[in-house]
């Protein structure tokens, strides 16, 4: 019912009056990008160019500097693209590296969205970093924005077979919920538009969705996804080695607003079982219900979540069932045992290697012994399989024959890609977003404190006897959760310069959230606390008991009762 969101969009929010008035997302992009007297876009189309995967931003590092001296903000724009299960091949790799270097800040960067990020693109050269990303049949459409995002897939290396499966599912469903404007294609590629065609979005509207809409799949007994911080899940079921169906969950999402009870994270429910066959009609159930019932009018309450908690798990589901035309069935046995990464070499069951790389923060920069993008330059020169960017950051050189494991452990000691060899077990799992100084909604630093605090940390674990510790250290620069901060064993979220909300006691599995411990307060008051509690831990933990579980066990962190998230027999 598309004539609903238009409806919907005369009262709604500023941003349901520009997408109603964007003729499907076209805005005045061409003119914005034809001004040459700035390096910014129109207010309007700054809105609009998050469908095509791209932010404006400027340096926030020299923002005071410029207004003294009456220039404007250092603007350029970051893109994302659109990469499904985050498979690209050795000859994408090459092309995406030398757009980092020609057009972007010779970096690239692994979000925990499994997609590439590109910085520091300027205004006048954003078509044609746009037009050479496509040349690598890769794109950005639908990377960001109100639609449904780039769909997560596991990026587990053993099982082979059930990866290709899940991940052919997942690219499906993201290929069947793309935008179907040609906007993208005209704007940023040529493309002649069709006069007097009656262009419409079938799925979602003139007026897309309430809010993002993130989707993920998961292959159980890793959660490297975080399946339960998306709105729509798929949680493989394998039986005798394939996979006979998923289990739907719903409703999962992080982004909350300091200050503001009515806005919070929130994990995601299962709701039932589909075969294979009916993944997109149930995806499209949920989809077009949070289309049309989702709040169109207050921004910051307009994901699934909250219409979920607003309308009622029951009526919700129900709802979907109507639309997919099924009835869902129950969901079927599932266990998770972690959702980190497996890092160096593993075999996988078709006797091909996959070797997974630590990439602190997803930054992949030349600097100082650490040649990070020369080195996987090198590396796709002779790879004959496949990279995967994983959910957490990191990458795996995947399908490696047995005989080519030498010459690319050889490039790795070169180049320095070997810090999941040398780095703690904190280290090795601790994410964070980018964060200062281009995120206009950071509050703190992230991404650049991140190596500074892990340092401090290991010291304090050190101290202890804990450096073996796995422990689930995650830092955002503010409150919307794009690290998945909420699912931290130890968890910092942005408050102000230097400042954070210390949250402690989510699982090592991905379903427990974390709860605010300390608000508001200061590195010394992070580490002094974090110190205590790691001394106690030390002394009073149970056999292979994970330090969130301790704080739980122990009074720390108060266990909050919800509808259980694992199905047992």
């Amino acid at each position: 019912m598309p004539g609903t969101c238009i409806e919907m969009s005369a009262s709604g929010s500023p941003v349901e009056k520009i997408k109603a008035g964007s003729r499907f997302l076209r805005g005045t992009l061409v003119e914005s990008l034809a001004d040459s007297f700035t390096g910014s876009l129109r207010e309007d189309d700054q809105t609009l160019i998050k469908y095509h995967g791209s932010y404006q931003q400027d340096d926030r590092d020299l923002r005071e500097e410029r207004r003294q001296q009456k220039l404007e903000p250092d603007y350029s724009f970051m893109i994302r693209t659109r990469t499904p299960g985050g498979i690209a091949t050795p000859e994408q790799w090459l092309k995406l590296d030398a757009i980092a270097t020609r057009y972007a800040n010779a970096s690239l960067r692994v979000t925990t969205r499994q997609a590439f990020q590109f910085h520091g693109v300027i205004k006048r050269e954003l078509k044609a970093t746009l037009a050479a990303i496509n040349a690598s049949l890769i794109d950005t459409i639908a990377a960001c924005g109100d639609v449904n995002r780039n769909v997560l897939s596991a990026a587990n290396p053993l099982l082979s077979s059930v990866h290709a499966t899940v991940h052919a599912q997942a690219k499906a469903l993201s290929e069947y919920f793309l935008p179907r404007t040609r906007a993208y294609y005209e704007i940023w590629l040529d493309e002649e538009r069709v006069a007097g065609s009656d262009e419409h979005e079938p799925i979602y509207g003139e007026t897309y969705l309430p809010r993002k809409f993130k989707t993920a799949f998961a292959v159980p007994p890793v959660n490297d996804v975080d399946i339960f911080a998306n709105d729509l899940g798929f949680i493989a079921i394998i039986e005798g080695g394939a996979v006979v169906g998923y289990n739907l969950t719903v409703g999962g999402g992080f982004g909350a607003t300091h200050g503001d009870p009515t806005t919070y994270p929130r994990l995601a429910d299962v709701i039932g079982f589909v075969t294979p066959e009916q993944v997109i009609a149930a995806a499209e159930g949920v989809i077009t219900t949070q289309r049309d019932w989702g709040n169109r009018v207050e921004r910051k309450r307009s994901r699934l979540k909250y219409t979920i908690d607003d309308r009622g798990l029951a009526a919700f589901k129900a709802e979907v069932e109507r639309r997919a035309g099924f009835t869902l069935a129950p969901a079927r046995e599932f266990l998770f045992d972690h959702n980190g990464d497996r890092f160096g070499w593993v075999e996988g069951e078709d006797s091909r290697w996959h070797l997974t790389l630590r990439i602190e923060a997803g930054r992949i920069i030349d600097r100082g012994e650490r040649r990070l993008l020369s080195g996987l330059r090198a590396i796709a020169q002779i790879h004959g399989g496949d990279f995967r960017l994983t959910p957490n950051q990191n990458l795996i050189v995947a399908n490696v024959p047995a005989a080519a494991r030498g010459a690319i452990d050889a490039l790795v000691a070169e180049y320095g890609l070997d810090l999941y060899r040398s780095a703690s077990p904190l280290r090795l799992n601790a994410l964070a977003c980018v964060a200062l100084p281009t995120c206009s909604l950071a509050m703190a630093e992230a991404e650049r404190y991140l190596p500074d605090l892990v340092s401090k940390i290991e010291a304090r674990l050190a101290a202890h006897a804990l450096t073996d510790a796995d422990i689930h250290l995650r830092i955002s620069g503010c409150p919307n959760g794009c690290s998945r901060p909420y699912l931290g064993e130890i968890a910092l979220v942005g408050k102000a310069p230097g400042r954070y909300n210390l949250m402690l006691g989510a699982d090592h599995r991905g379903q427990r959230l974390n709860q605010l411990h300390k608000e508001n307060i200061s590195e010394k008051d992070i580490i002094e606390t974090v110190d205590a509690l790691l001394a106690r831990y030390a002394k009073q933990r149970s056999t292979d008991e994970r330090f969130g579980d301790f704080l739980v066990r122990t009074g720390v962190v108060a266990a909050k009762p919800r509808i259980p998230l694992e199905v047992r027999t």
